[in-house]
């Protein structure tokens, strides 16, 4: 059984695998279209996916030979959900900066619980609105104003990913769906799916540089595969809540990665913005940790728990 250090560490390293995403994704965009970013992103890590188990068990082994029915139907409905969160993110950051980007994505942390149905102290939607001025103040830049169109696209994307994280508690649990089995269907539909918009992109692949095509595969690699993986693994173990507000550190490193490598300038607003999305996350965090803490307590005495505080173990 994983203790719950080593859930929350796999956690945060896919946050700030995805942090790192958003730069990445911005300049690859700048060099391919969003479509064939987004297939050679899928494409690369579906074939990573089926190369991974024949090195330890040989081709019996791999996922695409041994699925089970409940692995293609739930795997494909989250490779569904996944696209949609993958092509609102990609086509988002393109029209916004990769630090924004990452910080409005955070709102995932506001709307998990909302949508997992759990009845969490008060004091959870106080942090949740600490994060969300905190958003609404690295959105307004110098000086209030309506977001933009990559900033509403993240808005979308946040949404999405939120019934996403829950949806992926909700299949796996008391199912036995293997998290590798379970990402290479996730994976393969995605390339399906994006295959014929990047077909007329396709060829530029054969002109793209070296420097394209490491950003190409680390989307594919790390922040496909091993996030995707990572995450799938996590989620069966803790709630989809936690695993919310673990990833909502991911606006962190966004910020960082943005201003330490994408040059993108901090304003004072940003500053204090990016201070209350840190304050709010590890403060929900702690709220809602002493909830889940409480939730056995409380059923023990005929005290009725809350729904979705967990996630049943797939065996």
């Amino acid at each position: 059984m994983p203790t719950s250090r080593r859930i929350d560490v796999v956690l945060l390293a896919v946050a700030v695998v995805w942090g790192s995403s958003y730069l990445t994704a911005k300049t690859a965009t700048d060099a391919l279209p969003v479509p064939t970013v987004l297939f050679v992103r899928y494409a690369v890590a579906a074939l990573a996916c089926a190369a991974v188990p024949r090195r330890r068990g040989g081709p019996a082994a791999g996922p695409t030979g041994g699925l089970t029915r409940d692995e293609k139907a739930y795997g494909c409905l989250l490779g569904l959900t996944q696209a949609a969160v993958l092509v609102l993110e990609t086509y988002g950051v393109a029209h916004t900066s990769a630090g924004n980007a990452g910080l409005i994505i955070s709102l995932t942390l506001v709307l998990t619980p909302v949508l997992d149905r759990v009845a969490l102290p008060g004091r959870f939607f106080l942090a949740a609105g600490v994060c969300t001025a905190g958003v609404g103040l690295l959105v307004s830049g110098n000086g209030l104003r309506a977001p933009g169109t990559g900033d509403l696209l993240m808005l979308a994307a946040a949404v999405v990913r939120a019934g996403h994280v829950v949806l992926v508690g909700r299949v796996t649990a008391g199912r036995a769906l293997r998290p590798l089995q379970l990402t290479a269907v996730q994976c393969a539909v995605g390339a399906v799916l994006f295959l014929l918009p990047a077909a007329p992109g396709l060829p530029a692949l054969a002109r793209t540089g070296a420097a394209t095509w490491a950003q190409l595969l680390y989307l594919a690699l790390f922040c496909g595969l091993f996030a995707f993986l990572a995450q799938t693994w996590a989620v069966q173990h803790t709630s989809a809540t936690r695993a919310g507000l673990l990833l909502g550190t991911e606006p962190v490193w966004a910020l960082l990665v943005g201003t330490g490598l994408g040059g993108e300038r901090l304003t004072a607003l940003s500053v204090l913005g990016a201070a209350l999305v840190v304050t709010g996350t590890y403060w929900g965090q702690s709220v809602e940790r002493a909830h889940r803490r409480l939730a056995p307590v409380a059923a023990d005495e005929g005290v009725p728990r809350s729904a979705g505080t967990g996630v049943s173990r797939a065996r």
